[in-house]
């Protein structure tokens, strides 16, 4: 007789195959968790109101979802007690305080595996979403970590950060599907394009860098390219926006031919998990990223991409690229090695199913 499956409940705010953190910490490895577990995933935001959510008017029906999004909250926490573990990435839910997992842990008495890949203990001060962000409760962090039997995490940061609460601590990073993210051939435009990728929380970074991709475009007439869910209108000639769409992402990421990844060195930008500068690298883009975080851990400056601080660097090392196809290919072909060897699915899948096989039997 075949063993019944254990069951996992996966506990995540964004919609399904939306957002980049939770599509590339778990939902790429649920087909495979899914062989030998069976696996259910809840968000707290569905698709339409995800997008709502970030406009800046539509407040009614931004309250509407936010209600609506609490009642299914509600009556799922009615159904737990049928599910072995709790798997939740980030927060059950988007705003106020750890209700929901309390309950979880200590009316129903599952076990939680906590999983974030952002300094989520502190605020993200982005131009956007600030009413969201005012009822946000950063201070839970510390709870669910206490809490959980687990805690996974992107990066050595992080991790330090939970190790204070909770010393079962696993670091998976943020990985890449290489067989998804694939070089095409090469690019035979007549003029480089730079590129940049994120969403409209991120896109503020692009200030750190504007002043130098001014002067590139002067001295050099390249492209530059944003890929996001909004436009930021940047004031450059040769200045291209396409509107991310998961359908056509990665044809949109094949027309860069230098990616560009700068970060503010603050406390929350130390939680980056290095996705930006990842998606470059698989698809053998020679990237070029602040020295903040997990990128040092990432890029070896001058063997699989290029590590930049001040603006004299990002001018030096855009020049480099720009001037030299051979070292485009060179840094682009060693940035995917990196990837398949450290941060790719295929390498990280086992380590997944080895924190759900070592819960279970503890």
């Amino acid at each position: 007789m075949n063993q019944k499956k254990k069951k996992i409940l996966f506990l995540s705010p964004y919609p399904i195959g939306i957002g980049p953190s939770q599509r590339f910490r778990f939902e790429q490895y649920l087909n495979f968790i899914s062989e030998k577990y069976e696996i259910t995933q809840k968000t707290f935001w569905n698709e339409k109101s995800w997008y709502i959510l970030f406009s800046n008017s539509n407040y009614l029906l931004k309250f509407y979802y936010l209600t609506l999004a609490f009642a299914k909250r509600k009556l799922l926490i009615l159904s737990i007690n049928k599910y072995d573990i709790v798997f939740i990435h980030r927060e059950v839910a988007h705003i106020g305080p750890p209700i929901f997992e309390w309950i979880i842990k200590f009316i129903f008495k599952k076990r939680i595996i906590y999983d974030f890949d952002d300094a989520i203990w502190h605020l993200d001060y982005s131009d956007k979403n600030k009413i969201v962000r005012f009822f946000k409760s950063p201070w839970k962090v510390k709870y669910i970590c206490k809490w959980a039997e687990v805690i996974i995490t992107g990066n050595y940061y992080l991790a330090n950060y939970a190790k204070q609460y909770n010393k079962n601590v696993k670091i998976i990073p943020t990985t890449i599907n290489t067989e998804y993210h694939k070089p095409k051939k090469e690019n035979q435009s007549k003029k480089i394009t730079i590129g940049w990728t994120g969403t409209l929380t991120t896109l503020k970074q692009l200030q750190l860098i504007i002043n130098v991709l001014k002067k590139i475009e002067y001295n050099y007439g390249v492209y530059f390219l944003v890929i996001s869910n909004d436009n930021p209108n940047l004031e450059l000639n040769n200045y291209k926006f396409v509107k991310w769409q998961k359908k056509t992402e990665i044809n949109d990421l094949q027309e860069i031919d230098i990616g560009v990844m700068p970060l503010f060195n603050n406390e929350w930008e130390k939680g980056k998990c290095g996705f930006k500068g990842l998606q470059y690298m698989a698809l053998e883009i020679p990237a070029i990223m602040s020295p903040v975080g997990v990128n040092t851990e990432i890029i070896q400056d001058g063997i699989n991409g290029f590590l930049a601080n001040t603006e004299d660097e990002w001018f030096e090392k855009l020049s480099l690229l720009i001037e030299d196809k051979t070292l485009r290919k060179k840094l682009g072909k060693a940035g995917r090695k990196t990837v398949i060897e450290k941060y790719s699915v295929e390498a990280n899948k086992q380590k997944y199913l080895d924190v759900f096989n070592s819960v279970l039997q503890s």
